[in-house]
């Protein structure tokens, strides 16, 4: 009799990236909770120590790596590291780069620059070479973190919304030129998450639009039908599932997570 899919990682070596804080460190936890050996990088080895300390309280361990990834040297040699600390990588979920918010009066080649480099360029450097990885052992799965704002322009992400309009664009391609090699792609698209970035975006609007931070907040959450802002954990909750077995036949797929904010069919 055919062993049913389930949610478990006993053993299966799963690279995050961003695993320092916010989505990441909740995908981190998640994963270890499921059995899986967890590869963290991240680009501050101090954040990333706090992390792996707050985990090992809860009675739950990620070896770390610091490395900046949008520089493809650095993200090659992070994903060489845990290929030869953790083993062959069965899993990779990118949830690193914070592409920062600009006022559209501050953008420029420098702002456009920066943004591509801290989301698109820190995801793809892991990404191409992990896929190979794992199309040539003819098994794996990534599970891409990218924020709404690549299908919802805001006029304070617009840098940040193209990267991760491409990213989107990216993960689909990947998961076609993949698939039959064994490797599935997948993107989550969250909303606004109860993460340190919601306060950089909160404080970039309260200062353009002069209005204090909780009135601009506010008008933020009354946009949402459910309500309430996502927490880290339910956007983990939905990779766990998107990198297990269950899934298995879901590749090329990219999930909104905004409480039905931004509706598209």
């Amino acid at each position: 009799m055919k062993q049913a899919p389930t949610l478990s990682f006993d053993g299966s070596v799963v690279l995050i990236t961003g695993a320092s804080k916010g989505i990441g460190l909740a995908c981190a936890r998640a994963f270890a909770q499921a059995g899986a050996v967890v590869a963290g990088v991240s680009r501050s080895q101090e954040n990333l120590d706090a992390a792996r300390r707050t985990l090992q309280a809860e009675g739950l361990d990620m070896r770390v790596h610091a490395a900046d990834l949008s520089d493809p040297a650095a993200a090659q040699a992070a994903v060489d590291w845990a290929e030869r600390e953790c083993g062959p990588i069965a899993v990779l979920v990118n949830s690193a780069g914070a592409a920062r918010r600009y006022a559209p009066e501050q953008l420029g080649h420098e702002a456009f620059r920066q943004t591509m480099d801290a989301k698109y360029f820190s995801y793809m450097h892991v990404q191409d070479p992990a896929a190979k990885l794992m199309a040539g052992r003819g098994r794996g799965s990534i599970v891409n973190i990218v924020g709404q704002g690549g299908k919802s322009p805001g006029i304070f992400h617009i840098g940040g919304g193209a990267a991760n309009a491409a990213l989107m664009l990216a993960t689909v391609g990947y998961a076609q030129a993949y698939a039959g090699r064994g490797v599935r792609v997948n993107a989550i698209n969250p909303g606004m998450t109860q993460t340190n970035r919601v306060e950089e975006g909160l404080a970039v609007a309260a200062q353009s639009s002069g209005r204090p931070r909780d009135e601009v907040l506010a008008e933020q959450v009354a946009g949402i039908p459910m309500g309430r802002l996502a927490q880290p954990e339910e956007i983990a909750n939905v990779a766990l599932f998107l990198a297990s077995d269950l899934a298995s036949y879901v590749t090329g797929a990219v999930i909104p997570m905004d409480g039905c904010a931004a509706p598209f069919i």
